[in-house]
């Protein structure tokens, strides 16, 4: 027996608009500490690029373990 489920939007949209603010933040905070160590420690225009990749990288990670978290505490669907 298949249950029909439906997609609960307000659910949805609550963890995708908290994800938009707190990936500008994430990604924000990535490439300004990239910024700040490359010029801190002289590192050049390469060096700087190689500390977004993996802050970015980092922020990715959070993001992922974001939207996971917050989909446990406000799931998508529904049983019908």
């Amino acid at each position: 027996m298949a249950q029909s489920r439906r997609i609960v939007w307000l659910n949805v949209v609550t963890v995708i608009s908290a994800a938009i603010l707190i990936g500008a933040e994430v990604f924000g905070a990535a490439f300004a500490g990239s910024w700040a160590l490359a010029t801190l420690f002289d590192l050049g225009t390469t060096g700087q690029r190689i500390l977004d990749g993996i802050f970015v990288l980092g922020g990715a990670v959070v993001m992922a373990q974001f939207i996971r978290y917050a989909h446990r505490i406000e799931p998508f669907t529904a049983r019908a």
